[in-house]
């Protein structure tokens, strides 16, 4: 948008006026914020905790509705927050400056005009020809050349910059010896005034859009116009706040970034950059949980809008997220034993990112972090199952130490099954691979710098959890540099290898690495490729089959596809006690039911308990079984 911002109102504008109400909208924000927590806690949950009835059905469901009104306005006058006060920081400069031309001028007497041209005095006799020299008026250059290059020519100042740095337009320069000061006078004012313009009008628009109708009902297109607000003063602040993050830096530098930040400018950034704030290792967890959640509302507006059967995917799971967040939160008012949940990292790229902790990890001694892998993805599986594996941890872990967090990390890419089978599942290029695993395993390993760096006790427990096809990420991940940071223990579970031969390889000790195999869990047994091999000719068959030809097949190495059998004497691990789980099809129950059993107190308890003891730092109280 054009502004007709004059270098009088420039001078006078008060921006401590402008910074306070800033700080107006920001307070409105918090209060938000503040109600609707108290909504959802101590009205709604205890209407729904107390009461039974038609009428108490409809009231919480008016609740609801307020609730969703609360986080609205969180947002958008966090926004409005942010863009008042980009627009006051913007203008400072502009304005010091044209208040420091307009004291030169006034130094020497010259004349400010309206339209910023200064006035100068005649001075003495010329000595070529004795006459006086006149006085005269030095227009204000802004640097802009072609349409609207002068002060308050057409089109506002929207010319191009001049490349010229020494850019004085047509004519003699004057011989009176004010004109080159009153000039330089002109030409600061001129340009003060065309950047306090610029950035008057870009902020103009985001105004424009940052306004809301009567009466207006939260859903999806609501905050998906939120989402374009959001947007819009992004691209205002032109990069100011964004380019502050410190993204290439370290988990720990970004905390020591966050904690040198005053309030106001913590609101800024989560206002403005919730989905970046919130997936920044090494920010505290309830920094990003306020964050993911904000963030959470946006993806489901914007995979609402979009098409196919990914995104319906996607948006079962995020919709799924937040209902286990509401179920979460509703069943701690009656059980403040039941572990809180905090949503570290949420987004839609790849097949979906979510991270979710069960407890607080920045408060507890003992955190766990595991790794789902094959098949699994942003969906509501995945927000249904592995969330509640990482509950089932925490809950049995809290049993041994209160102050244990699971978490449950679905920050990389894992291998997708699509329409493979069992039988077919060897020739998976993508499944068999270790590429995916490898590419993940940055992203995992600065995740747990990020909870060693948040983490208030300084050195706590952690434990690294790798499932399936994350159990080979959680390998590649002690292959990196340094190995996992503040890795303590690592289990393994239903793994079909992890890149190494030995337990000790894996950076911990071997004494601090534990397996889970399945006796009836074919991804545990996956034989090496040469077996494969082998298993399928003999048997005329598929990879299954082969696998069911284990005894005909067996080399004798103890390998199995990515490397040594981490449940064989060979690879020197602690092999605990699992129950054998259903048989492959034979139990009538699929190809795999046994391998996802592990978590589950219900289906396998005795591995479920030795799990939690484990991440809780009860190792000792872990019961062992023989290696294959």
């Amino acid at each position: 948008m054009t502004s007709s911002l004059t270098w009088r109102q420039l001078r006078d504008l008060k921006l401590d006026e402008l910074k306070d109400a800033a700080d107006g909208w920001g307070a409105v924000s918090r209060h938000a914020d503040a109600a609707e927590e108290r909504v959802n806690g101590d009205m709604n949950g205890a209407l729904s905790k107390t009461q039974e009835s038609e009428s108490a059905d409809a009231a919480v469901k008016r609740l609801e509705r307020l609730s969703r009104n609360f986080d609205y306005i969180r947002t958008e006058c966090g926004l409005l927050r942010t863009a008042v006060s980009g627009l006051a920081a913007e203008l400072a400069s502009p304005q010091r400056r044209v208040r420091e031309a307009l004291a030169d001028a006034a130094a020497h007497a010259y004349t400010v005009h309206e339209d910023g041209s200064i006035g100068y005095p005649a001075a003495g006799p010329n000595e070529l020809t004795g006459r006086q020299i006149a006085g005269g008026r030095a227009p204000g250059r802004s640097g802009l050349i072609g349409p609207g290059a002068g002060v308050h020519g057409p089109g506002g100042g929207a010319g191009l910059l001049d490349p010229a740095a020494g850019y004085r337009g047509p004519g003699l320069i004057s011989t009176n010896p004010h004109h080159g000061k009153a000039q330089d006078i002109a030409d600061r004012i001129a340009r003060a005034l065309r950047d306090a313009r610029e950035t008057d009008g870009r902020y103009q628009g985001v105004f424009a859009k940052l306004r809301a109708a009567p009466g207006l009902t939260v859903d999806a297109g609501t905050w998906a116009d939120a989402a374009a607000d959001m947007a819009a003063v992004r691209k205002a602040a032109g990069g100011r706040i964004e380019r502050e993050i410190p993204l290439d830096k370290s988990p720990a530098d970004r905390k020591k970034w966050w904690d040198a930040l005053t309030d106001a400018q913590r609101e800024e950034y989560l206002a403005s950059y919730p989905d970046v704030i919130g997936n920044l290792d090494g920010i505290p967890a309830l920094v990003r949980d306020e964050a993911n959640r904000e963030n959470l509302q946006l993806l489901i507006a914007k995979l609402t809008a979009e098409e196919g059967e990914v995104a319906r995917a996607r948006l079962g799971g995020l919709r799924e997220i937040q209902h286990q967040m509401e179920l979460n939160a509703a069943v701690r008012l009656s059980d403040p034993r039941e572990p809180p949940m905090y949503l570290l990292g949420i987004a839609d790229e790849g097949t979906g990112r979510a991270i979710v902790a069960y407890g607080n990890p920045d408060t507890s001694r003992n955190v766990s972090a595991y790794v789902p892998g094959l098949g699994t993805a942003l969906d509501g599986d995945f927000a249904r199952n592995d969330l509640k594996r990482a509950h089932d941890t925490a809950v049995l872990a809290r049993k041994h130490d209160p102050s244990s967090t699971s978490i449950v990390w679905l920050g990389y890419d894992p291998p997708q099954l699509g329409e493979v089978d069992a039988e077919t599942l060897l020739s998976n290029t993508e499944v068999m691979s270790a590429e995916r695993a490898e590419r993940g395993a940055p992203a995992y390993n600065s995740f747990m710098s990020g909870l060693g760096a948040a983490n208030e006790h300084g050195d706590p427990h952690l434990t690294a959890i790798g499932h399936s096809y994350g159990s080979r990420l959680v390998g590649a991940a002690t292959q990196e540099g340094g190995g996992i940071p503040g890795a303590d223990d690592i289990i393994l579970l239903g793994s079909p290898g992890v890149g190494v031969d030995r337990a000790e390889d894996l950076g911990v000790g071997k004494e601090h690495v534990f397996v889970g195999a399945a006796e009836n869990d074919p991804v545990s047994r996956l034989p090496s490729k040469k077996e494969a091999v082998a298993g399928a000719a003999f048997m005329g068959g598929g990879p299954l089959l082969s696998y069911l030809a284990a005894d005909v097949a067996d080399q004798g190495d103890d390998d199995i596809w990515f490397g040594k059998d981490p449940a064989s004497e060979a690879f020197g691990a602690h092999r605990f006690a699992v129950a054998d789980g259903p048989r492959p099809f034979i139990d009538g129950q699929g190809p795999t039911p046994a391998h996802s059993n592990y978590f589950n107190p219900g289906k396998d308890r005795e591995s479920a308990v030795n799990i939690a003891a484990i991440v809780s730092g009860r190792s000792h109280l872990v019961t062992t079984e023989k290696y294959r």
